[in-house]
């Protein structure tokens, strides 16, 4: 088992000669970062293995050294990831913890390892990369979600069900183009973390501490090494910069937005009074006191994971707004937020996909929903201006008489009889009835994007070639 470092190594050894005494208690405290940026070890690790084969490759140090370093360092992942690594607070964070191992390991060649590097520039990189690695996951996961949502689409391209404007029976769609809508919605999400992965990608080991450094470094071969498209070109913005930070709780926010409407529609749809899926006991609870209830409560944890991913991103920003150039403590304050924000994400966006998946779709309680609220009124004004030649508003008034004499009689308007239409207005002919229905209606809109099934599946068929 590794040994732990708090008694071999000073509180103030880092600070050189400048503080007689270590931190207090208290400075210990805000000071420290290891409790939550030790979940940068990989990177951190393997920020140092690329600099250190950087520097022997430039001669800075020998090559001795470097294998030395390389082994140290794998010895120090592999204690971290079997538990045995005794983490110190008094070591502040993950690159003086690891740095300290390594000295343990390797004696005084580890004194080497930050030759021509800062911790500015090292956390800079230990968290960027830990940035992409989650982009790469969310992308990953985000895909997984638009895939049940497009079996499902391609199950229910036909299915009928309300479409609602102000949560109000507006017009008739299928539940397959309501699926789409949240394809499109999840794929602007995907879209967006890959033009974030495409920001991010540049290296920033190598600007030390904000002036870049005086040793002969090649800046492009460690960006490779790590697997960026290149080195940042800014040795200040580089040390300063947590946009990639930011971009990310961005999309994490946004993205959390799609998945609590979605939360909220699932909530709604379950209920007796709307009926239209039916969650498995896999995503739902009971009540501790009502035997008859079941609960949506995966739904609407979803729903309130929101708030959460939502406050990162404010914190971040307000942590990011007043803070001059270049590094500031202030910036220590920036991966709690996002490490939460992401572990947020990455449940709520399974969760929903096993939920959507996983509901079963009741297709009689939609169709009947979906003739209510005389949902197919626009209809009625749109034949009345093809065929009898009325200007729209002039039908939209005949239509808004037919809906009041329908409301009268408390029938659809379906129901009413050709005699009963033709008082309204002396054009309205037998061919009126053609699209009355809820299954005409949907087939009638056919126009690219719309809600007829045979657009909905030239949809999926473009979004399946693409997810």
């Amino acid at each position: 088992m590794a040994e732990d470092h708090k008694d071999t190594k000073s509180s103030n050894q880092m600070w050189g000669g400048r503080f007689a005494s270590g931190p207090s208690a208290i400075m210990e405290e805000i000071n420290a970062s290891i409790g939550f940026d030790k979940k940068l070890y990989a990177q951190d690790i393997r920020g140092s293995k690329a600099h250190a084969t950087m520097l022997a490759h430039q001669g800075i140090i020998s090559a001795e050294d470097k294998d030395k370093m390389l082994h140290g360092l794998d010895t120090i992942l592999s204690e971290i990831e079997s538990g045995q690594f005794v983490f110190s607070r008094k070591l502040e964070d993950i690159h003086m913890n690891v740095e300290a191992r390594l000295a343990d390991l390797i004696g005084s060649a580890a004194g080497r390892l930050h030759t021509a590097r800062s911790r500015n520039d090292q956390v800079a990189l230990d968290f960027r990369l830990w940035v992409k690695e989650e982009l790469q996951k969310t992308e990953q996961a985000l895909s997984r979600l638009i895939a049940a949502f497009l079996d499902r689409a391609e199950e229910h391209a036909d299915t009928v069900m309300p479409g609602f404007t102000h949560l109000q029976t507006a017009q008739p769609v299928t539940f397959g183009h309501h699926c789409m809508a949240y394809v499109e919605m999840f794929g602007r999400d995907r879209q967006r973390v890959r033009h974030a992965i495409e920001h991010l990608d540049e290296s920033p080991i190598g600007a030390a501490a904000l002036a870049g450094t005086g040793y002969p470094i090649d800046r492009h071969m460690t960006a490779q090494a790590l697997g960026f498209r290149e080195p940042t070109r800014n040795s200040i913005d580089t040390v300063s910069d947590r946009d990639f930070a930011l971009e990310f709780l961005s999309i994490a926010s946004i993205a959390a937005v799609h998945l609590s409407r979605l939360a909220e529609e699932i909530v709604i749809w379950s209920t007796p009074q709307f009926g239209f899926i039916r969650l498995s006991d896999a995503f739902s609870t009971g009540s501790s006191i009502m035997p008859q209830k079941k609960n949506p409560d995966a739904a609407e944890l979803v729903r309130a994971k929101t708030g959460r991913i939502n406050g990162s991103l404010i914190a971040l920003l307000t942590v990011m707004k007043g803070l001059p150039l270049a590094y500031s403590k202030d910036m220590q304050e920036d991966k709690e937020q996002v490490f939460d924000a992401a572990e947020s994400l990455e449940l709520a966006i399974a969760a929903m996909t096993g939920m959507v998946t996983d509901m079963t779709i009741r297709t009689d309680k939609m169709k009947a929903a979906a003739g209510s609220g005389y949902s197919t009124a626009t209809d009625l004004a749109d034949w009345l201006v093809r065929e009898a030649g009325l200007p729209f508003r002039d039908a939209h008034h005949v239509t808004g008489n037919a809906v009041a004499m329908a409301e009268k009689k408390g029938c659809d308007l379906a129901e009413l009889s050709l005699e009963e239409l033709q008082s309204i207005n002396a054009a309205i002919t037998a061919d009126v009835f053609n699209v009355l229905t809820v299954e005409a209606s949907v087939a009638s809109r056919k126009s690219f994007g719309g809600t007829a099934p045979s657009e909905v599946r030239k949809q999926i068929a473009w979004w399946r070639a693409r997810n």
